[in-house]
This record gives structure tokens, C-alpha cells and sequence, in this order.
């Protein structure tokens, strides 16, 4: 069975879940403070897609992995990482808004990313492979866009129905996410284990080589400790789940290979991000 028909369900439910989050308050913080936002979509959008090739190339990822972990880069984290910024007393209000603006740009950056590194996987390797781009866009726009801005409408004009949607639904949205990841696991299980060393190296080298990219260019923006860590953060983060739904697609790549990096990716970021967490919290203590 194709993983797909198990993500795609769950990714709705996240992408509502993340509409009934947000509303007109999440998208101020762009004029509250610019500089910020400017710096974390600079981090999401052009740092992070750039450390994933260069660690690809690097490691000399077979092309299959090469561009599922270029592909986990190009998806940002979603709601997630609104919680771990709170865990981690950053500033949640420019999570939000960083979470909402890239969950929107990305879904259009994504196909360009993505064909310039598939033209690039197909002339280092010599085989050719085809990314269409339309139907990834199609794809994008049906599964992240649509119900996101439906939550957003729920938000709107049923205030009281999506705060009790978004109760019920962040109840069962990380059970779901386990189910799916068991799945992949048990499915994939030989191609995982076989290939866990150099992927989770490679895994492990794009977090904390985001994280540290994004530390260093937050401090360079001379920003408190709470928005460098929520950029950190923003950045460090990114959603598995939308790159095994992109990768397995059968409309796109048809490859559970591909979607090995997320899985990987998405272990091995809770554990550092869970552990930043912990540090950061001692600190404060």
C-alpha cells in the first residue's frame, strides 16, 4: 500500500488545524517587526534549501536521498514549531506569524527548488529525472493551501466551532503523525536500516547546521534571546510530512525511497530540538 493514502488525510487535518490557528493578528507581526521576519524567511526559504545541497553533495547522497532531504528542507514546520518556540519561552507571536507566511510562500518556492535540484541530481548522476511541476503545485495548492485557508474562513466567521475543532484535532494530530511514521517504518523497514548511518548523518547535519546558521544570522540582527531562539527554531524545524506526501505522491515522484530522509529528519529534530529545549530552559532557571 502506498504510505500516501495515509499521509495525505493526515496532512489535511494539520493544515485545517493550522487555519484555525491563525487569523488577520497572526500576519501584524510583519509590520510589528520586519527585521525578524526577514531574517527567519531568509533562514526557511533560501539558508536552509542551501545546507541540504551542500551536505547532500558533501555525503554523496545516492540521487534518491539527495533530493528527499532537499525536499524535507523546502518544507517548513507548521504548528509544531509554535509549540517548541513556547517550550522554549521565545516569542510565539512571531512564530506564528513566520509559521503562517511560510507555510504560504513555500508552497510555490518548493516546485522551483525542486526542479532546479532535480536538473541538478539528473546531470551529476546521469539519470534523467522528470519533476511535474504543475501537478506538484496542483498537489500543493489542494493539500496546504485549500484547507488551511478553510480553517482560517472556520476561524472567521465560527469562532466558537474552531476553538473546539482545533481542541479536538490537536488531540489526535501527533497520535496520527505516530501512526504514520509506524507505517513508513514497518513498510520500509530493510531500506531504513540499511541506509540509516549516512542518512541520519545527514539528517543530523542539516538540523544543527541549520540551527546554527539561523543563531548566528539572528545574532547578527542584534535580536532579544526570545526571537533568536523562535528563529532557531522556525528554521531547525521542518514538516516530515509534507515531504513523504510530496515524495510518494503518485502523481509526482511515486518514491517511498525518497521520503526515507523525512522520516529519518523528523526522529532525529525532536530529540535535538527536545534537548535545545532542555538547555535552553536550564539556562533560564
Amino acid at each position: 500500500m502506498n504510505t500516501v493514502w495515509i499521509v495525505m488525510p493526515i496532512l489535511l487535518i494539520l493544515m485545517f488545524l493550522l487555519g484555525t490557528d491563525l487569523d488577520k493578528k497572526a500576519f501584524e507581526g510583519v509590520t510589528k517587526n520586519p527585521r525578524a521576519i526577514f531574517t527567519g524567511m531568509t533562514g526557511q526559504i533560501i539558508l536552509l534549501p542551501l545546507i541540504a545541497l551542500s551536505i547532500a553533495w558533501t555525503l554523496d547522497l545516492p540521487p534518491v536521498y539527495f533530493m528527499g532531504l532537499v525536499l524535507v528542507a523546502c518544507c517548513p514546520g507548521g504548528s509544531s514549531s509554535n509549540v517548541f518556540s513556547m517550550l522554549a519561552k521565545g516569542d510565539v507571536a512571531l512564530s506564528v506569524t513566520l509559521t503562517a507566511i511560510s507555510s504560504i510562500i513555500t508552497l510555490f518556492t518548493l516546485p522551483f527548488i525542486m526542479e532546479v535540484t532535480t536538473s541538478f541530481v539528473s546531470e551529476q548522476s546521469g539519470t534523467e529525472i522528470n519533476l511535474p511541476i504543475g501537478k506538484l503545485l496542483i498537489q500543493n495548492i489542494a493539500l496546504f493551501l485549500v484547507p488551511m485557508l478553510l480553517g482560517i474562513a472556520l476561524k472567521k466567521f465560527r469562532p466558537e466551532a474552531a476553538k473546539k475543532v482545533n481542541k479536538a484535532l490537536s488531540k489526535i494530530a501527533f497520535p496520527a503523525l505516530i501512526v504514520l511514521a509506524l507505517t513508513f517504518f514497518l513498510q520500509y523497514t530493510k531500506e531504513i536500516f540499511e541506509n540509516f548511518a549516512l542518512i541520519g548523518l545527514a539528517a543530523t547535519a542539516l538540523i544543527l547546521a541549520a540551527m546554527l546558521c539561523s543563531s548566528l544570522l539572528s545574532r547578527a540582527g542584534n535580536f532579544s534571546k526570545a526571537v533568536r531562539r523562535t528563529i532557531v527554531i522556525e528554521v531547525g524545524m521542518q514538516n516530515a510530512a509534507q515531504a513523504i506526501a510530496i515524495a510518494t505522491s503518485p502523481f509526482i515522484f511515486n518514491s517511498g525511497e525518497m521520503a526515507i530522509p523525512a522520516i529519518i529528519y523528523a526522529l532525529m529534530m525532536n530529540v535535538i530540538l527536545l534537548i535545545y529545549v532542555a538547555i535552553v530552559k536550564r539556562k533560564n532557571a
